[in-house]
């Protein structure tokens, strides 16, 4: 049995609001405090004289992301966002005029315009909607035709909380010769991911929704059979062997993903990342995973009592952690400012989006509920 109260002590955020917005920005656990007023305590008191421990917290990031998700160290790089991941991605794929990408019509604009840029090498983005607030697999087949590269796809989405079967669809890319590119942000740190078994060859996420990190560092995979053949368009100092050998240049790439790297790191960032990463393995995803549905379980049970309607998919397989509902009475800007002044903390997306984090309790989604009229 897991105490989760004891994880609880390590949200400071719990003592003034029910915060039910980790699909949005998350707050920082006491943890992550510690580790980036640490890393600034030392920036301030000793410049850079302690630069090989930024590394050397760096590269312990690097492993701990690669356990998160099933990859290899050498399959992680960092980047600045989810976005930048993405880019790298579009950019990459050796495309010929006529190509065209497989996308769904309800991904977060980071998975759709870097796609539509390609509009200038005559690529089509092709997107699939949604059906009942779900993207159904077959839709996805049947917009894949021999001129397609890739399929890309969120692992969740983050308007509905439909979660795809990316393992699925990993298949089907996988069977056709296609890159599959997944925007995990709404999945990583909430959800079981494993980027080996869903044959995924991209992935990209942001650390500040579920992984409990600061914004602007973010974890990028790129399986290692993929990367000589994904084409680097920002090549960057780091990105190369030897680049801290700064007179003998070198343009031969770094043999791993960290040939993505640019430039110097967001270390503040990554010492924050690091130590959000250590917590999420230590309370362990599978757990982590579960908390969450038997919340949001409990709080979709209690708005159908309430007669809200539910526009996320119920069903088991297909939840996250997001629960998005409206109702007949009520408009969902009404009802999350109520609840916002209550010191309840959602979102608005096209309805009421309310995602809660392992260390939420049963008592804050009762009083949630008791909230709503």
């Amino acid at each position: 049995m897991i105490d989760w109260d004891k994880w609880r002590k390590q949200f400071p955020v719990t003592e003034k609001y029910i915060y039910l917005n980790h699909a949005g920005v998350a707050p920082l656990p006491l943890c992550v405090h510690q580790a980036m007023g640490y890393f600034l305590d030392d920036a301030t008191d000793n410049g850079a004289v302690n630069s090989k421990r930024w590394e050397a917290t760096a590269e312990r990031c690097r492993a701990n992301a690669a356990k998160l998700i099933n990859g290899d160290v050498d399959e992680i790089a960092f980047m600045k966002n989810t976005s930048q991941g993405i880019i790298i991605a579009a950019n990459g794929i050796d495309w010929r005029e006529g190509d065209n990408v497989v996308t769904t019509a309800v991904e977060f604009p980071a998975n759709v315009y870097p796609w539509w840029s390609l509009k200038r090498l005559g690529v089509e983005t092709r997107m699939v909607p949604e059906r009942d607030r779900r993207i159904h697999i077959e839709d996805i087949e049947a917009a894949i035709d021999e001129r397609t590269r890739c399929v890309t796809i969120s692992h969740v989405e983050f308007a509905s909380g439909f979660r795809n079967d990316i393992a699925a669809i990993g298949d089907i890319c996988r069977k056709r010769g296609l890159w599959f590119v997944v925007d995990a942000i709404q999945s990583v740190g909430a959800i079981d991911l494993d980027v080996k078994a869903s044959k995924v060859d991209i992935l990209a996420a942001d650390g500040h929704k579920w992984l409990l990190a600061p914004e602007g560092a973010a974890i990028f995979y790129c399986a290692k059979e993929k990367q000589d053949a994904l084409i680097n368009t920002n090549v960057g100092w780091a990105g190369v062997v030897n680049p801290r050998d700064f007179l003998s240049y070198d343009f031969t790439p770094q043999p791993a993903a960290t040939r993505f790297e640019e430039g110097s790191y967001n270390s503040v960032g990554l010492y924050g990342l690091n130590a959000a990463i250590e917590l999420l393995l230590e309370v362990g995803i599978p757990n982590i995973e579960r908390r969450i549905l038997d919340l949001t379980d409990r709080l979709i049970e209690g708005l159908r009592s309430k007669n809200y309607r539910l526009l996320t998919p119920p069903g088991e397989s297909e939840r996250s952690g997001i629960v998005v509902f409206e109702s007949n009475r009520h408009t969902s800007t009404d009802l999350v400012e109520r609840l916002r002044s209550e010191n309840v903390i959602g979102a608005e997306r096209g309805g009421v989006r309310l995602s809660p984090h392992f260390y939420n309790s049963e008592a804050e989604i009762d009083q949630v509920l008791a909230l709503l009229p």
